[in-house]
């Protein structure tokens, strides 16, 4: 018996568009990192980019729950003395780069290794509905219509 090993011929990526207007952001995340990762398909190595390119749409229009908009804070140290400085994602999707909320959360939910570097590259976040990608033909995937719980109930 052998043991079935992934090789860079058996790998077939695709690619899939997301509309994120609406969508909660931590269930977004979950989602695209695990289709980067490639862990939704049969053949799946851990050692490998086995995933698919993934382009995110209408990422100033995601979601936070609760009061995680104002409430959570991202650090970052300047590397100067007494230079910590900090922003909510509701400072950031207000300011100029609106998509790095998503990135940062998909990010954070890979392994930390050379290789989520290399999978963070088939990671495309537009903070508009606007994408230079019609020529691969991504395939539309409805985050919203697999779970009531992946929007935002308005209340």
């Amino acid at each position: 018996m052998t043991t079935y090993m992934t090789t860079p011929r058996d790998i077939d990526k695709k690619w899939i568009l997301i509309d994120a207007e609406g969508l909660v952001l931590g269930r977004l995340a979950a989602f695209v990192a695990t289709r980067l990762r490639g862990k939704h398909l049969a053949k799946f190595s851990p050692h490998m980019d086995t995933g698919d390119n993934v382009i995110i749409v209408n990422a100033e229009k995601v979601e936070l729950t609760g009061n995680k908009s104002k409430d959570k804070t991202y650090y970052w140290h300047t590397g100067y003395p007494g230079g910590i400085k900090s922003r909510t994602p509701e400072q950031i999707i207000q300011g100029k780069f609106p998509e790095r909320v998503i990135t940062k959360a998909i990010k954070r939910m890979l392994p930390a290794n050379k290789l989520s570097r290399r999978l963070m590259t088939n990671l495309r976040v537009y903070p508009g509905s606007e994408h230079p990608h019609k020529a691969q033909n991504p395939e539309i995937i409805d985050l919203a219509s697999m779970n009531p719980k992946n929007t935002r109930s308005k209340v």
